[in-house]
């Protein structure tokens, strides 16, 4: 990380991926008026709605940049959404004028598999023949240590903050609260079938 921080061309993100939850409200503590304690009630998802009951999504935390990068996913995450989101985020920092992305992540399936280090592999060779791109050094982390990841708190902070009291957020709704909180655009949702937009 010295290295990466000393060198402008560098950029370090804090990769990880996060479930939403629709009817799941998360721990938290709040003010009310004496005497009228605010009550946040479980909700339940009707069998009828279309709706999933969570939604998932990719992160990369710049910590230089002090910004969060958001892919939203139809479905789970898998390998082949993983290399898309990759994908995006190196366009993005080559925007930027970045030339290599110190990739932070933890031991998930999709972060190891196969299909995932051939992916890291040809991007990178593809960069270093092209003389054009952002090269991806992958660094991960401990096993069951999410602690050492710069983005796990951020999650943890949001949850609370979208939280809804009165009602049921749609999904597409709690996208976008997700993103407001993070001040970063909706992007259109990741999936399986999909290249990067």
């Amino acid at each position: 990380m010295e290295v990466a921080g000393a060198n402008p061309e560098w950029a370090i993100g804090f990769e990880d991926e996060c479930w939403w939850s629709r009817v799941i409200l998360p721990t938290l503590n709040a003010w009310s008026e004496n005497g009228n304690p605010l009550r946040l009630l479980q909700r339940s998802v009707a069998k009828e709605d279309p709706e999933p009951k969570a939604i998932s999504c990719y992160g990369l935390y710049l910590p230089e940049i002090g910004e969060t990068w958001l892919r939203f996913v139809d479905g789970r995450p898998v390998s082949s959404i993983t290399t898309q989101f990759l994908s995006w985020c190196c366009e993005e920092l080559e925007e930027m004028g970045k030339r290599v992305l110190l990739l932070i992540w933890d031991n998930a399936s999709w972060h190891l598999s196969k299909e995932v280090r051939r992916w890291l592999g040809k991007h990178n060779r593809e960069v270093k023949d092209s003389g054009c791109g952002v090269r991806i050094a992958s660094c991960l982390l401990p096993k069951q240590s999410p602690w050492l990841n710069a983005i796990e708190p951020k999650w943890v902070h949001a949850k609370r903050k979208v939280v809804e009291p009165d009602g049921l957020l749609g999904a597409y709704e709690l996208a976008d609260r997700v993103c407001g909180v993070f001040g970063c655009q909706h992007h259109e949702h990741l999936s399986v079938t999909q290249e990067v937009a």
